[in-house]
């Protein structure tokens, strides 16, 4: 940090040097230019008078060159005036200042002095930073924190280029941060130096999967492959490469890899649920929906008498626990009692599926003029919360008029 305010210091204190040296040699260029001038001018009309008496043109020659003197003298400016000449060489003082406050002004403006503050603070927390994230029993830092610890960690990266648990530190970092740049060059880094370590290569198939770059998503399927081959029990790998295949919609190879990790989980782990959830979401994905619900309604008596002649049928399906619908469906109203079936095609979010339910809770409603919200007049059917297995059915009865 010294040596560059050193330097900067010395390169401002050149460019002053040469504003200065440049006004000072104009000055005495001046005078000198003016002595000189002068002195060939005196020296060619003593030759002009010369050659003139020599032809006889002129015949009081000492008188002329009296006269050619006392001009020259005339020309010569006096003491005071060289006084005001060298005093005037401090108007250069307010030049001077100008470069220095505009050099200064330029550099705050555009040199990054708060990055390099910044920067600076950085490497000093950098220590404490370290620690506190080795450390379990510490307070966890913040993004912000992390973000600053990622600085710290490459600057410490360029003395020391072959520290292989910095640079992974550095990637884990990376992902945790969502910069996949910063991830995937420090992997690559890691890999140089431990090329045969299982663990990095899953962390850096794992940075290339959240890619949002094809070529990088090929590129860790290929990876991962090459690490089932080697190692086909590996739940880690198994995982991703379901996660892969499932990003670049090979639902059928992220169906075997899920369905795989199943066999291999021991009984009662709590990531069954999640797998299997992920395999039906292929599934639907890719058109092979195992799990349907079908569905009876059918009309009480008194509902039977005022069904309204443009009235719309709606149906949600819901979890039981939540009152945020899984399934919708909406349909003219027709002949009851009336059959039908509902899959992952009418779910509201792709990220809650009907075929992932366990339990369901089916409403169904008529609407007297279409809406989409209840009104006064609507007639109402709800099951009870139901487990469901993907196959069973259930039936509704519309028997409630809403006030």
């Amino acid at each position: 940090m010294s040596a560059f305010w050193i330097t900067l210091f010395l390169l401002l204190l050149a460019a002053c040097t040469l504003f200065m040296a440049a006004g000072w040699r104009q000055r005495q260029a001046s005078t000198g230019d003016r002595d000189r001038l002068n002195q060939r001018f005196y020296h060619q009309r003593i030759d002009e008078l010369a050659q003139d008496e020599d032809q006889g043109v002129v015949a009081e020659r000492p008188l002329m060159e009296r006269e050619l003197q006392q001009t020259l003298l005339a020309d010569i400016p006096p003491a005071q005036t060289m006084k005001s000449h060298s005093s005037s060489r401090w108007i250069l003082l307010p030049g001077l200042i100008v470069l220095i406050g505009v050099s200064l002004g330029t550099y705050l403006k555009t040199g990054g002095l708060a990055q390099l503050t910044g920067w600076k603070q950085v490497q000093q927390a950098y220590p404490e930073l370290r620690a506190r994230l080795m450390d379990p029993g510490a307070k966890p830092l913040s993004m912000e924190e992390l973000a600053r610890l990622q600085l710290g960690l490459r600057t410490a990266l360029q003395t020391e280029p072959d520290n292989l648990a910095d640079w992974t530190m550095l990637g884990r970092l990376g992902m945790v941060l969502n910069n996949a740049d910063i991830a995937s060059q420090a992997f690559e880094h890691a890999l140089q130096l431990a090329p045969n370590d299982l663990a990095l290569k899953q962390d850096y198939a794992e940075v290339l999967t959240r890619s949002p770059d094809p070529q990088d998503n090929r590129q860790a399927s290929l990876l991962l492959q090459a690490l089932l081959k080697a190692d086909p029990q590996n739940l880690r790998t198994l995982s991703l490469l379901a996660f892969n295949a499932y990003g670049q919609q090979q639902y059928d190879q992220a169906i075997d890899a899920w369905q795989t990790l199943l066999g291999l989980l021991p009984a009662g782990d709590s990531r069954h649920a999640m797998i299997a959830r992920s395999i039906e979401k292929a599934r639907s994905a890719a058109g092979q929906q195992s799990r349907q619900l079908a569905l009876t309604v059918t009309l009480a008596p008194k509902a039977e008498k005022m069904l309204p002649q443009d009235g719309v049928l709606y149906i949600s399906v819901s979890d039981g626990a939540s009152p945020v619908p899984v399934a919708v469906k909406r349909m003219p109203l027709s002949h009851f009692p009336l059959s039908l079936t509902l899959d992952d095609s009418n779910a509201m979010m792709p990220d809650r599926l009907l075929s992932a339910q366990h339990q369901v809770e089916v409403r169904v409603r008529i609407s007297r003029d279409g809406s989409a919200n209840p009104r006064p007049g609507d007639w109402l059917g709800l099951s009870a919360v139901t487990p469901w297995d993907g196959h069973q059915p259930i039936a509704v009865e519309i028997n409630q008029q809403l006030p």
